[in-house]
């Protein structure tokens, strides 16, 4: 499980969070896998939260957003420094995004399979011809 930790400015008491995601499920059409995550929030206005990776490194699974208010987010940036358990650190609020991995298209492309259909037309009606002439 990946684990994204994003700062949160304002104070937030008791928040009441009502999360609504979307990541990239076609590999074909696009270079990288985006995560976007929106947020309400009835403390404050709603926000937004959005990365991207390429799609080889954004695994199927489900990644952990952490928010911090200033004062986590310090101690959080002070146990990344000491090597210290970050998971000590408790944020405001987590959400849990569900990425079910991007398609990146079959594993033969049509190109090829309309070329092999084509050259076993061609060998069956060959082979046709050569034994009604036998």
């Amino acid at each position: 499980m990946l684990v994204t930790q994003l700062l949160w400015r304002e104070s937030c008491t008791d928040p009441v969070i009502t999360p609504s995601a979307y990541t990239t499920s076609d590999a074909v059409i696009s270079s990288e896998s985006v995560f976007i995550v929106e947020l309400s929030l009835t403390c404050a206005n709603g926000a937004q939260v959005s990365w991207s990776m390429p799609h080889k490194q954004a695994a199927s699974g489900t990644y952990q957003v952490k928010f911090f208010d200033e004062e986590s987010y310090s101690a959080l940036r002070k146990a990344q420094r000491n090597n210290e358990d970050v998971n000590a650190i408790q944020p405001l609020f987590s959400v849990n995004i569900d990425h079910r991995g991007a398609w990146s298209g079959p594993w033969v492309s049509t190109e090829v399979v309309a070329a092999l259909i084509g050259i076993l037309v061609y060998y069956l009606a060959f082979s046709a011809k050569s034994t009604i002439q036998a």
